[in-house]
């Protein structure tokens, strides 16, 4: 038999299914040979259909070999719904083999002997032989099955044939044949609580590195879409960081002096309190001051956009108008099942079709639902805020807590108080039986702030802030007191000039 070329270049055989060539650092390496294993239902079939149609669609031939699996028709009327499939493409460029009669009679060596046949008679360039498993059991020993996959990724390497072998079976099984493969890739379909999850694991990537650890997927019209784990995707941010001391207005009247100045450009801001606090109001006062040149991004969950615009304008800010002017976008999606990746790469993929430098996500807490994991929430922000940053983006997120009224303020996500440059609380306090909402900075990185607690008002102009929050102490325990034991305030002098503190 002749021996594969030593000098094979190192050329990439790109799948087209968005987000599994960023996983795989670009594709497929040609003429590699690959085993995709799942359980049934994980979308085997659907991956290896869709590269086919991809590649022949960018100009390659593909043959695709079944064994023990549904007939050629079924599988087409399935694939007929999704947007890849082709029917000219059929059979010419793409062309479907039954090969499991030549199996039974012949075996393995009658099996391969087919391989060599369709791939040098069609002149693949992609070869599938869906349903390995098949091939296995008809092996009369291991040897003899390792050997078969041993001659074809001779025959592969020959012609610089990529080839895919899909088996079934389940996830984290090891097989003999394994450690002959240029590369396992492992698609799962698991339970989690109630939903369901389908996820990509590349166990192994001979000759080439690839994101590491599980990656979400979806299957879609469009075939599978997969969701390199923004963790892992963005690890190193994009592009370089550029600080800066330029500051952006935050839209709230009285706000931008207690900062020093406003938020930092580029910089990460977290409004986090109960419900009813005024969260989004803050939110959309801070994008009223968007423009054509300085555009804004709504990403939001709980209200819709008809909402979002009924309730801007009663706080006197045009939102339709602003979004007419294309200085502001809205990206609404309700809170389902959403993907933790999927809803972070829609964030940055609205990001940069409209440009935006100015980011108010409503809010933080329909993310953290998504996950089925929420040990990944500080790194999937951290990651995530670092690229915002890189790309000139000031994010304010909103972020709800779970106590209404007392001392206890709960940050729901772990380490998110480290990870952002501006944490802002707002709080309800009872006072004389009445309730009122109080401000409180509690970290500026690198800047100067007023750390006095404000009390502020919503009103039809929005939030705004009426002052320092004086003639009460204890005020942070959500009931706040007089000093005086009568029941009356006492006269209490302004407050001397604070010294700022600093982060």
């Amino acid at each position: 038999m002749t021996e594969p070329r030593n000098d094979l270049s190192l050329m990439r055989v790109p799948s087209g299914i968005a987000g599994l060539d960023r996983v795989l650092s670009g594709g497929f390496l040609r003429g590699g040979v690959y085993i995709v294993q799942g359980v049934p239902g994980a979308g085997k079939t659907i991956l290896a259909n869709q590269m086919c149609f991809n590649h022949v669609a960018r100009g390659g031939r593909a043959v695709y070999v079944t064994l023990l699996a549904e007939s050629h028709a079924r599988m087409l009327q399935h694939l007929g719904a999704m947007s890849f499939y082709d029917e000219g493409a059929i059979p010419d460029r793409l062309y479907y083999v039954s090969a499991f009669k030549m199996l039974e009679d012949d075996g393995l060596k009658g099996l391969l002997d087919m391989l060599r046949r369709e791939i040098r008679g069609q002149r693949a360039s992609l070869v599938v032989l869906d349903g390995l498993v098949a091939a296995e059991e008809t092996a009369p020993s291991d040897r003899e099955f390792k050997k078969f996959i041993h001659e074809v990724q001779m025959h592969a390497a020959m012609n610089d044939c990529t080839t895919l072998l899909l088996t079934s079976g389940g996830t984290g099984r090891v097989s003999p044949e394994h450690t002959m493969v240029d590369g396992l890739i492992e698609l799962d379909d698991r339970v989690v609580d109630v939903r369901t999850e389908r996820s990509l694991l590349v166990r192994k990537f001979r000759g080439s590195a690839s994101l590491r650890g599980r990656h979400a997927f979806r299957i879609t019209g469009n075939g599978l879409v997969v969701f390199p784990r923004i963790e892992a995707a963005f690890a190193t941010p994009s592009r370089p960081d550029h600080a800066t001391h330029e500051r952006v207005a935050s839209g709230v009247d009285g706000l931008d002096e207690v900062l020093d100045g406003g938020f930092f450009r580029a910089s990460t801001t977290v409004l986090f309190g109960p419900t009813g606090t005024g969260k989004t109001t803050a939110g959309l006062q801070f994008l009223a001051s968007a423009r054509e040149d300085d555009p804004g991004l709504l990403f939001g969950f709980y209200e819709t956009p008809d909402r979002l615009r009924v309730k801007a304008e009663s706080l006197g800010i045009d939102l339709a108008g602003l979004e007419a002017r294309g200085a502001v976008d809205i990206v609404w999606q309700a809170q389902g099942e959403n993907l933790l990746d999927e809803l972070g790469y829609r964030l940055l993929d609205a990001v940069e079709r409209r440009g935006a430098r100015r980011l108010f996500v409503d809010g933080l807490g329909a993310i953290v639902e998504s996950t089925a994991d929420p040990q990944r929430m500080s790194r999937f922000v951290a990651a995530l805020s670092n690229e915002l940053r890189v790309r000139g983006v000031t994010t304010l997120y909103t972020l709800e807590s779970s106590t209404i009224l007392g001392p206890a303020l709960e940050v729901p996500i772990r380490g998110i108080s480290s990870l952002a440059e501006c944490l802002i609380a707002l709080r309800h306090v009872e006072v004389e039986a009445t309730t009122r909402r109080v401000l409180s900075i509690l970290k500026v990185r690198n800047s100067g702030f007023d750390p006095a607690l404000r009390e502020f008002e919503i009103t039809g102009r929005g939030m705004r802030l009426v002052g320092p929050f004086r003639g009460y102490e204890r005020i942070l325990s959500g009931y706040a007191h007089s000093p005086d034991r009568d029941g009356h305030s006492p006269a209490v002098p302004p407050s001397p000039q604070r010294p700022s503190r600093r982060e």
